[in-house]
């Protein structure tokens, strides 16, 4: 017994050693990895790096960052300031929050900074898009896409992204069970992205598989940079082959089968548009840039619708608000017909189609619009890398390292808004117009030579949808709580936002014939 004793008591110490010793090792290579990089900093600035850790070898902080979402970056905030050092996605990174902050990073591109996405980020979307380029190549392919985004281009799309969404909104408010409304969003959004924006022609069954795979380039877009089987690229890399093979296909019978006189879609106004500035698009091109294009239609708007049924269900006011405006427009008829029938009369008052001019003049709605994209932002922010070394709040920025700029903290902390936690429209109205004293306090689409080229039709579909809406329907939550919203890769609810909808006249009298 005595012997079984000394044994075990020997195999404990050496158990003890071991780990002590592992617990050594990786505090040791822990701090030789922060010595590393702080190496690497310019030697001829003065300045320090900014505060902050970089994690463990190799990793970094990845893994917290993935864990934590949006606490990660805010518990960082508040322990190192407005511009904190990180290390996320095998990339060193610089952290910035602070319009001042943001504006000279947004005002250095091309000198300072220069856009680059994550690594994972650059393979997934292709790098012949416009995020992925730079310099004089980044300008003509703003200029090519510039046409898909003007007002006579959006003019052309409204009457059909109308139609969509009042098919839509009528399938929701045909529904018994509650709708998970960011599901239902994400199928809106990337049905008009595919057969509204691209011109592309795709079966419902075949809509859904597309959405699938697009799913999947999402959810892996950030992912550590490491192909390998089973990893988040890989099965990124998979997915996107899937989609380009369909593009290639539905691309190449769309090329030889228009006609002249076909209503213009974002590729055909793409198309004529290179070609006005001396570019003939490779099929390659167009894929990347067809990829490009849902990935900005998409998820985004997507969150953004979710998030503006998710306010105008929490602030009746603000509803009844957007419902007298709309009234005042004549965009709101007591109309008795049936919703839930198939498609309404030509000669139905419901039938009335919108236009830019008719958007414009409804000044609350798009102070409501402002307000969501303020609170919950669907992007939390965007990427560069620094082109030579800088000051920024004190701190030295090294060449080469990475900048990830903050638009949801800089919206949440900006001193401009008054009680920034509430959903008030009111302070875009013209008596406040908080925006005003800061152009960089507010930013939802970026800002800059690099903003959101596809900026204005997001804004046409949250208002279409913020009129439809409003005009034909109520709706109410089916959960026993507002749900907590996750942050990555875009703003969403964690559950999806059950609600039931239902079909109202333009008195709000119940015209649903479910249960």
């Amino acid at each position: 017994m005595f012997l079984l004793g000394a044994d075990y008591l020997s195999a404990l110490a050496t158990a003890l050693t071991s780990l002590l010793s592992v617990l050594l090792l990786l505090a040791v290579s822990r701090q030789l990895w922060t010595l590393g990089w702080n190496v690497t900093r310019d030697r001829d600035n003065k300045l320090p790096l900014p505060k902050g850790s970089m994690g463990w070898p190799l990793l970094g902080e990845t893994l917290h960052w993935m864990v934590q979402g949006s606490n990660f970056h805010a518990s960082r905030r508040e322990k190192y300031g407005n511009v904190f050092k990180t290390h996320l996605l095998g990339r060193p990174v610089i952290r910035v929050t602070g319009a001042e902050n943001i504006r000279k990073i947004l005002l250095g591109e091309h000198s300072l900074v220069s856009a680059q996405w994550p690594h994972s980020t650059r393979i997934l979307l292709g790098f012949n898009t416009l995020a992925n380029s730079s310099g004089e190549l980044h300008r003509q392919r703003r200029r090519i896409l510039a046409r898909v985004f003007s007002h006579a281009a959006l003019d052309s799309y409204i009457p059909s992204i109308q139609r969509a969404i009042r098919s839509r909104v009528r399938g929701w408010c045909g529904e018994r069970a509650p709708l998970a409304v960011y599901p239902a969003a994400k199928a809106l959004t990337f049905g008009i992205a595919i057969r509204i924006l691209l011109g592309l022609r795709a079966a419902d069954q075949q809509l859904d598989r597309l959405s699938s795979i697009f799913e999947q380039l999402m959810d892996n877009i950030f992912s550590l940079p490491l192909d390998i089987p089973f990893s988040g690229l890989r099965k990124g890399i998979k997915a996107r082959n899937a989609l380009h093979e369909y593009l290639e296909k539905a691309i190449t019978e769309k090329l030889q089968t228009n006609s002249p006189g076909a209503n213009p879609d974002a590729l055909d106004f793409m198309l004529n548009s290179a070609r006005e500035n001396g570019k003939e698009l490779s099929l390659q091109e167009l894929k990347e840039s067809a990829v490009e294009l849902i990935f900005a239609a998409f998820s985004t708007t997507a969150s953004a619708s979710t998030s503006l049924v998710l306010l105008l269900l929490q602030h009746a006011q603000v509803l009844e608000k957007v419902r007298q405006e709309l009234g005042q427009h004549g965009l709101i008829r007591n109309c008795q017909c049936n919703h839930e029938a198939a498609q309404l009369s030509q000669d139905c008052d419901c039938q009335r189609y919108l236009s830019l001019d008719t958007l414009s003049r409804l000044r609350y709605l798009d102070c409501v619009v402002k307000e969501v994209l303020r609170l919950l932002p669907p992007v939390s922010g965007g990427y560069r890398t620094a082109l030579q070394t800088f000051e920024l709040n004190g701190c030295q920025i090294p060449k080469g390292w990475s900048i990830i700029y903050s638009i949801r903290d800089t919206q949440e902390t900006a001193a401009v808004y008054l009680n920034p936690d509430t959903f008030d429209p009111d302070r875009f109205g013209p008596e406040r117009d908080e925006s005003k004293a800061g152009r960089f306090n507010y930013l939802p689409f970026g800002g800059g030579v690099r903003s959101c080229i596809g900026k204005e039709l997001a804004q046409v579909i949250l208002k279409t949808l913020a009129i439809e809406l409003s005009s034909t329907a109520r709706w109410e939550l089916a959960s026993a709580a507002y749900p907590k919203m996750q942050t990555v890769p875009v703003v969403h609810p964690v559950d999806g936002l059950k609600v039931r909808f239902r079909h109202v006249d333009g008195q709000g009298n119940n015209l649903s014939t479910k249960n």
